[in-house]
């Protein structure tokens, strides 16, 4: 049951999770007055995925691989709906199984089309995580996402996100050299991740993989709140990565990333010292969905709400050294105790 312990794994988070790994530092993401990533009740979750051009067959049959196991894993695990994921795919066509999951092309006009109508259909508070599935390169100072046509640039995509001014936005960049491209999208209110941290990482990364591994059954799901944060996702992709590399007996060619402060500083340990981390933290894959057996018609506003306080929690907790020793524990427990509430109200509806 997705609230039966919500307190205790709270308590637990805020105890042996946070105290010596996160810093306490107020910034914009995380300051207490932004509405970014404070899912609602009527808050829609939408994703887009593209997956480019493959050099190789090997390539094409590793994207296509990653691709559909994504696609799954957001209609299996996280409820997504097929109308709120879109597939961007090759050229659209000769997709094998993939042709029912497939939407249209990843041809950059056919990106620019898919985005803008996606934009006109969200509400504002929704949330967009767009998934980059292929090969990326970087030279003189221009990187490029490698799809069908004339390539994507950094700068491409930035201006297509402008359309999605009052939704919380998460960018998930797997491809090989991702780090200029993804540095272009870096805005107030976003997480961006990326696969490598510099241009010189142009080999094809498996971090990809690794995240979506961490997707599957919420695997990554560290603090046991039954959801799934970026942040949780991130780590354990990088920390599977490394672990890959090693078991390889190879250096490894790609060092992920994290942005979600909105200065194109990214940091590889987020939440570690660091101030990026506090609002992918808070960025959850999973949407608003009470369990199955709940067949009361105020259990959704309950679980949002448990939500809600679950966010302010983490939000204090990130602030901690705003306030007075005193202050700040009588806010956390006024906190704990509403969770604690509104949980046992939760687990009593039908």
């Amino acid at each position: 049951m997705i609230a039966r312990s919500v307190f205790g794994r709270l308590v637990f988070a805020l105890i042996v999770i946070s105290p010596a790994t996160f810093v306490m530092a107020q910034n914009a993401a995380t300051d207490g007055e932004t509405p970014w990533f404070s899912q609602a009740v009527d808050t829609e979750k939408y994703a887009v995925i593209i997956t480019g051009a493959a050099a190789t067959p090997e390539s094409r049959e590793q994207f296509r691989s990653w691709t559909a196991g994504l696609y799954q894993s957001l209609r299996d695990d996280y409820g997504y709906p097929d109308s709120h994921t879109t597939l961007l795919m090759d050229d659209g066509n000769n997709v094998g199984e993939l042709a029912p999951m497939v939407d249209g092309s990843s041809e950059l006009e056919d990106i620019r089309s898919a985005l803008y109508q996606l934009s006109q259909r969200m509400a504002q508070g929704d949330q967009l995580t767009l998934f980059l599935i292929g090969h990326g390169s970087s030279r003189f100072g221009e990187a490029k996402f490698n799809n069908v046509g004339p390539d994507m640039t950094g700068s491409d995509l930035a201006q297509m996100l402008e359309a999605f001014d009052g939704q919380d936005i998460v960018v998930v960049n797997t491809t090989s050299a991702s780090f200029e491209f993804s540095r272009e999208l870096s805005a107030n209110g976003r997480v961006i991740v990326s696969a490598t941290r510099s241009a010189a990482e142009r080999y094809d990364p498996v971090f990809a993989g690794f995240f979506i591994e961490a997707m599957k059954g919420r695997q990554a799901d560290l603090d046991r709140n039954g959801r799934l944060s970026i942040l949780e996702a991130f780590n354990f992709a990088s920390s599977q990565t490394a672990e890959w590399y090693r078991q390889q007996g190879r250096l490894p060619t790609e060092n992920a990333v994290l942005d979600d402060t909105g200065d194109g500083l990214f940091s590889r340990e987020p939440g570690r010292n660091e101030s990026d981390g506090l609002l992918a933290e808070i960025a959850y894959i999973d949407i608003v969905r009470p369990d199955e057996a709940k067949t009361s018609p105020g259990a959704r506003e309950i679980l949002a709400d448990i939500q809600r306080l679950e966010r302010e929690i983490f939000i204090l907790r990130n602030q901690k050294s705003n306030y007075l020793e005193d202050d700040y524990w009588n806010r956390l427990e006024a906190l704990l105790i509403d969770l604690a509430l509104q949980t046992r109200d939760y687990n009593a509806l039908p």
